[in-house]
């Protein structure tokens, strides 16, 4: 499992302040719904509900486009770059103009994964490095344990107001 994915799945620890948590939280879930939900059963292979309901000709790629178009607009609302939200704008028209595609449109729903390329391109622009979240794909912690004096603990003392 690589870094992003491992923090796909953990949360996103390492946004800056300024970041409305709640939305990126809300994006997550969306393209965790559509693109990584169920396990492959006998591999490490996941997929989302986009190929399953991709599976009704036509009508169902217009509804998995239009939630995915959901993480475009998150994205746009925290400030994302015009330019970028192009390229997930495109990135949603590709997984539903390639999931229209007959019997081949599921392998392209099941692999594109459009809305997980959106939300890692989101958090880039705002600023998210993965890193520095859930350590190195080898498993261990990277330079998590390193000693620099930044990483020390602050302790910030206050004193009961006076009445």
């Amino acid at each position: 499992m690589d870094q992003f994915d491992r923090a796909f799945a953990e949360g996103f620890d390492d946004l800056p302040g300024s970041v409305d948590e709640a939305a990126i939280e809300r994006m997550r879930a969306v393209a965790y719904l559509l693109d990584e939900s169920v396990r492959i059963p006998g591999t490490d292979l996941r997929v989302g509900l986009d190929p399953l309901v991709s599976a009704v000709p036509v009508v169902g790629d217009v509804v998995s486009g239009g939630i995915g178009l959901y993480v475009v607009l998150e994205a746009a609302y925290l400030g994302v770059p015009f330019g970028t939200v192009v390229r997930m704008l495109a990135n949603v028209a590709i997984d539903t103009a390639g999931g229209a595609i007959p019997y081949a449109g599921v392998l392209v729903d099941a692999f594109f994964k459009s809305n997980k390329r959106n939300l890692e391109l989101a958090l880039g622009e705002l600023g998210y490095d993965p890193e520095h979240v859930g350590g190195t794909s080898d498993g261990s912690d990277g330079d998590r344990g390193s000693e620099d004096p930044d990483d020390e603990a602050v302790t910030i003392e206050v004193e009961a107001p006076a009445r």
